[in-house]
């Protein structure tokens, strides 16, 4: 089936534009990109201390768990015992919350927080399939407004492989997981 024009221009719109940051109040979290070989899927809890958001990785290598404001790795166990199961997709937790389950997205399905406090929102799109983009929008966002003014191409997972991307339960972290990177983004 061919694409209307009104299709073909949404699609245009968003090939040509660059990946660039977020605007305030985002910030990468530490460096903003972990590697995370093989990265199945990802899931958020909150460290029980500090506040911060906290997120889980899945491997082939094992988990991880990540604080989400300095990008710091605080935990790993590379044999866990479970994978992701049950209705909601869940993991044990490790380190500061290994007291939780937590609900994990990713390859197995499952999903994230798509809209945060203060209007922002993502959209996944595939113009290119199978390469995802991930768009961060506030105000008219992607479909009226302009790059770089009421959206931003976040991420090009032309390279990698997309598994997930979403929102914390706070909205205080924005989390785009490939097969080979977990980006991230907070505010506050």
């Amino acid at each position: 089936m061919a694409l209307t024009p009104h299709q073909r221009h949404l699609r245009d719109r968003i090939m040509a534009a660059e990946v660039t940051a977020p605007p305030r109040p985002w910030r990468p979290a530490g460096r903003g990109l972990q590697s995370v070989g093989g990265l199945l899927g990802i899931g958020f809890a909150v460290h029980p201390e500090s506040g911060h958001d906290l997120v889980l990785t899945v491997s082939h290598g094992g988990h991880g768990l990540f604080d989400a404001v300095t990008g710091l790795k605080l935990a790993r166990d590379h044999d866990p015992a479970e994978a992701p199961d049950g209705g909601d997709l869940s993991c044990p937790g490790l380190g500061q919350v290994t007291d939780v389950r937590i609900p994990v997205a990713g390859l197995w399905g499952g999903g994230l927080h798509t809209g945060a406090e203060g209007g922002w929102r993502i959209e996944v799109v595939a113009p290119e399939w199978p390469h995802h983009r991930v768009l961060l929008a506030s105000g008219r966002g992607p479909w009226q407004g302009e790059h770089g003014e009421s959206w931003w191409l976040v991420l090009d997972s032309s390279r990698s492989t997309f598994r997930a991307a979403g929102f914390s339960p706070t909205g205080r972290t924005l989390a785009v997981a490939t097969s080979s990177d977990l980006s991230l983004w907070t505010r506050g």
